[in-house]
């Protein structure tokens, strides 16, 4: 399916990006062997915001990278969606510009709830085959970039998305943060030195250009656990 351009300020989910980094503000080491380093209060953190999410959206390497499910996380969590009036199981979401996914991804093994692919008209016929085997939709949302107001909008409206989470990677979560479109940023710092220029943050890919255009958030609340800080960033007021 292709998508048409929707507007900025079109219908679309609330968006929360949920990420944990090291103490100088990386997500992984830089050759990538190390992505998940965060303690088992990160890991419950986590599935306590997916079970407030009816989607969950990674782009694809994060998916291929990661012996994830982008599922709720067993019964607790499960009970605790259907409690909020959710569907026992969260929509997954793989966002891919070019359609490449490992098609032996762990994502792929689960079938407890359909599979959503974002990608552009970049991506080739063979991965669209490799892709309809194994993912329930395909949405074709722009040309060589992925729209991504038109995306949220599409969410919105057939699949009835009202909180979206994302999970990174880098590259997915800066385009969200170009585009204006993330309500919340959740971040996890852990006591760790990952160094490394290449050594991927929590928003690669384009970046803004001035600081005047960068995005504003302001801290909304703090805690610490142990060794690590739980912060929440909300959009700032009139920020785009």
């Amino acid at each position: 399916m292709n998508l048409k351009r929707r507007t900025r300020n079109a219908d679309r989910p609330f968006v929360l990006v949920n990420m944990a980094m090291s103490a100088d503000g990386k997500i992984a080491t830089a050759n990538r062997a190390v992505s998940s380093f965060g303690s088992a209060r990160d890991h419950e953190n986590l599935l306590k915001l997916r079970a407030t999410a009816d989607a969950v959206m990674c782009g694809a390497r994060t998916a291929g990278l990661n012996d994830i499910n982008l599922g709720p996380g067993g019964k607790r969590f499960q009970r605790l969606r259907v409690k909020r009036g959710l569907t026992e199981f969260n929509l997954r979401i793989l966002v891919s510009g070019s359609g490449t996914i490992d098609p032996d991804a762990e994502v792929f093994k689960h079938g407890f709830s359909p599979i959503i692919v974002l990608t552009t008209e970049r991506m080739s016929d063979k991965a669209r085959r490799q892709l309809l085997a194994r993912a329930n939709e395909v949405i074709v949302c722009g040309r060589r970039e992925i729209d991504f107001p038109a995306a949220l909008h599409w969410l919105r409206k057939e699949r009835k998305v009202k909180r979206l989470l994302c999970e990174g990677g880098g590259e997915l979560n800066d385009a969200l943060f170009r585009a204006g479109l993330v309500d919340e940023l959740h971040l996890t710092v852990c006591p760790k030195i990952f160094g490394g220029r290449t050594a991927p943050t929590i928003a690669d890919g384009l970046g803004f250009p001035s600081l005047a255009e960068a995005a504003q958030f302001q801290l909304k609340s703090s805690r610490r656990v142990g060794d690590e800080m739980f912060l929440v960033f909300e959009r700032r007021r009139g920020a785009r």
